[in-house]
């Protein structure tokens, strides 16, 4: 690491990892109890799941001056970008500057941890310095925020109970109680207004894996009612604003 980049990274946690299958769900708050079960069974619970609870995780979604993002994933690129900076329990001892990017049916994502000085300077819009990083990512962002003009648009609330597999990197999540920070950017008050982007009684779950899904997962899975769907928290997150365009839920 470079001399100059003490001031923006804290850690070299998270490079790029490997693209990953991301299949997501709506699932009803019953079938999540009968899930929980099997799942508990036969997987790990994720370090942060303390006490077997589910923790927050807060994210700040970022958008160019076109919404790019939101109306690729409307209309269903399947090669495009997504950023976001994400936190934990509301707390700024740990910030993650992230890019999701959608190879066909492959996710990608990278990240990198950043101080609280140097991601209250990206929310503000003021990109300066980001190009003397040896990081690529935040390289990347400095591009973004010059030539696309990209600005955090929605704050996304909820919380997670992960479990995990370790052949091919199996990772089953229940995100739970969404919220839309509506027009905030104040990443780090947990008092903002929030609500429910949605109007179904449903929860979100995820299955991620590297390769394939080992069989016995497959197993644990089967006869699970829910419904497959490209979720996009981003995307209901900003169903509040006069932006053109069908969300689909």
């Amino acid at each position: 690491m470079q001399a100059n980049d003490r001031a923006y990274v804290n850690a070299p946690k998270r490079a790029s990892l490997p693209a990953r299958h991301e299949i997501k769900y709506f699932i009803h708050p019953a079938e999540v109890e009968d899930l929980r079960i099997r799942l508990r069974r036969a997987l790990t619970m994720d370090s942060h799941c303390i006490g077997g609870r589910p923790y927050i995780i807060r994210s700040l979604y970022f958008d160019d001056i076109e919404n790019s993002a939101f109306f690729d994933k409307i209309d269903g690129v399947q090669f495009r970008d997504k950023y976001r900076i994400r936190i934990y329990k509301m707390s700024d001892a740990e910030i993650f500057l992230e890019r999701k990017r959608k190879l066909g049916d492959l996710i990608q994502k990278s990240s990198v941890q950043i101080t609280r000085r140097l991601c209250d300077q990206i929310i503000s819009g003021d990109p300066r310095g980001l190009y003397r990083s040896s990081n690529a990512l935040l390289q990347d962002m400095f591009v973004q925020m010059r030539t696309r003009l990209l600005r955090p648009r929605v704050i996304v609330d909820y919380e997670r109970e992960a479990y995990l597999y370790p052949t091919e990197d199996v990772r089953i999540t229940f995100d739970l109680k969404l919220r839309s920070g509506l027009s905030s950017v104040e990443l780090f008050n947990p008092s903002i207004p929030t609500v429910c982007p949605h109007d179904r009684n449903v929860e979100i779950l995820e299955v991620k894996f590297n390769n394939y899904l080992p069989q016995h997962i497959q197993h644990l899975l089967r006869g699970v009612r829910v419904e497959k769907s490209a979720i996009s928290k981003y995307v209901l997150c900003r169903r509040f604003e006069p932006l053109e365009g069908d969300i689909q839920e």
